[in-house]
């Protein structure tokens, strides 16, 4: 998913909001005068998912027991516990290559590598092995790393097709002894 898509939502989001805003009013004043009433305005209801009123929330309909959530439209995982309690999430940096909705197991686990992109990476957790040929999975750039000498020139423009999911070291940890081979993982839009 590209990095902008976040912003992308908002936008969308922010037009539609302003979209049915300038509907109600246009709607307002072509009402009667006999029929409008000078009693408060209604309360407006939100018809905003939970996840975007809280970013932090677990979306709904992500599973039950141990499992890790990762919410491609708000690029943020989600480590559940066995009794569905949240023990940590965290914002990611997904690579341009996105798995599709659904439900994997994490099949491998890397403790140091270099990623697709020339970084060397640790705790490299993959739960998607082949999509369009790109293999899918959180991984921590290892702190100061440069590109290793095999890294691609093409990494500089983005073409490159990688499927690392990129978390801060410290999530990185947290991922590493949270999903072991076989772990849930439950990818949501």
């Amino acid at each position: 998913m590209a990095p902008s898509s976040a912003g992308f939502v908002t936008a969308l989001t922010t037009a539609a909001l302003a979209t049915v805003g300038l509907l109600g009013y246009q709607a307002s004043t072509t009402t009667p005068a006999e029929n409008r009433t000078a009693s408060a305005p209604a309360a407006v209801t939100s018809k905003v998912p939970q996840h975007r009123k809280d970013p932090t929330a677990l979306p709904a309909a992500s599973g039950t027991g141990a499992r890790v959530v990762y919410s491609l439209g708000s690029d943020r995982v989600w480590l559940v516990g066995p009794d569905d309690a949240v023990t940590r999430t965290f914002k990611v940096t997904p690579g341009n290559v996105d798995p599709a909705p659904g439900v994997y197991a994490v099949s491998s686990r890397s403790n140091l590598i270099t990623g697709t992109d020339g970084i060397p990476v640790e705790h490299v957790v993959r739960f998607a092995s082949d999509v369009d040929g790109v293999a899918i999975g959180f991984s921590a750039a290892v702190r100061d790393a440069a590109p290793g000498p095999d890294a691609s020139p093409l990494a500089d423009t983005g073409t490159v097709r990688t499927g690392g999911i990129r978390e801060s070291r410290a999530d990185g940890d947290a991922m590493w002894t949270f999903a072991m081979i076989g772990a849930q993982v439950v990818v949501v839009q």
